[in-house]
Formats: C-alpha cells, sequence, structure tokens
C-alpha cells in the first residue's frame, strides 16, 4: 500500500500571493485582529489569507466560515472538526 506522503509533496510556498500577518495594516490588520479575537488563535490560517487582497470579501467569508463550520446543525461542531482535521491531513495542510 501507498502511504500518503508519497502521493502529494508538500511545498510551503503559495501560488496566491498573501499579505502576512507581520505586514498587514489598515483594513486588513483590523481584520485579522477580529479574527484574532473571535479564534483564539495568533496566526491567520494561510487559506483566509487567500482573500487579504479583499477585506471586505474575507470578512464575508469569515462570517460563512464560523455559521457553517463552527455551529450545530446535522453534524455536530465536534464531528465537523474531526472531518476538517482528516480533510486537512489528507492535504498535508495544518489544521
Amino acid at each position: 500500500m501507498v502511504g500518503y506522503a508519497n502521493l502529494w509533496p508538500v511545498d510551503a510556498k503559495t501560488k496566491i500571493k498573501v499579505i502576512e500577518d507581520a505586514d498587514a495594516t489598515g483594513e486588513v490588520a483590523k481584520v485579522y485582529d477580529e479574527w484574532r479575537a473571535h479564534s483564539g488563535r495568533q496566526q491567520m490560517p494561510g487559506i483566509l489569507k487567500c482573500f487579504s487582497h479583499r477585506p471586505d470579501f474575507l470578512r464575508e467569508v469569515m462570517s460563512f466560515s464560523n455559521t457553517v463550520h463552527f455551529s450545530e446543525g446535522h453534524l455536530t461542531r465536534r464531528t465537523k472538526e474531526a472531518i476538517a482535521s482528516w480533510v486537512s491531513w489528507l492535504n498535508r495542510c495544518p489544521y
């Protein structure tokens, strides 16, 4: 059986130019700070940084994500977190 590690090479570089936490200013910095305050985490995830050049849209993505991923529904939040962790592992993406 082939291990998952052999299927996807890990490359830390993104093809999308993102605004890193340390480089964020103005509205982008404000949105990043809002996310940190809400999540309790210190570093903005790369998946959200993909929208850093459109802070208005980034806010919408964050709102949608909070509603879909982090609320109770057909699946509990615990189940959703487990699925997200598994998919992140498959994609070699830190979660």
